[in-house]
């Protein structure tokens, strides 16, 4: 693990507890969403009745959990890296490309997190809802903009981690 609780001072201590606070978030949607898959299909199967607009919910649910699972796995250096070509360079080396790493992932999670607010600003000016359920789409959009927003910035701070270590 590149950040050890035990070494974190300031911005690291926070940053790991909003993380953990956003993953906790996300398995609780996700355990949700479970559930009710698991009433649904049980419901289908033994009285014929399972709950309408379920797919929805757990489309909806999903893209939420997503965004928040996204800052643990990124403050953790949890995220696929393609380290072929990097694995047998130097430590300096490799900290300059991480950091470059770290903040195209902090600049495209910055992209994506103000796309998703205009996307989310759009579907409430437009009433826009879910077919079924009739939820306001801007509900989730927004949901999904805290861990959006805390990936963002723990990838920054990662960069700033990684230049640190680089010059060195």
């Amino acid at each position: 693990m590149p950040y050890l609780r035990a070494q974190e001072r300031g911005i690291a201590r926070v940053l790991h507890r909003l993380c953990d606070v956003s993953a906790g978030i996300g398995c609780l949607l996700l355990l949700g969403m479970a559930g009710i898959t698991v009433t649904s299909v049980l419901g289908r199967a033994l009285f014929s009745s399972p709950i309408q607009g379920d797919v929805e919910l757990v489309q909806l649910g999903g893209a939420v959990c997503i965004a928040c699972f996204l800052p643990y796995t990124q403050f953790r250096g949890a995220n696929i890296i393609v380290d072929f070509f990097t694995q047998n360079t130097s430590a300096r080396p490799r900290a300059w490309l991480d950091g470059l790493g770290t903040l195209l992932y902090a600049l495209v999670l910055a992209l994506v997190c103000w796309r998703v607010w205009a996307g989310g600003v759009a579907a409430r000016e437009n009433g826009e809802t879910s077919m079924l359920m009739a939820i306001p789409v801007w509900i989730p959009y927004f949901g999904m903009l805290p861990g959006l927003a805390l990936a963002a910035a723990v990838g920054a701070w990662q960069t700033v981690e990684h230049v640190i270590e680089a010059r060195a």
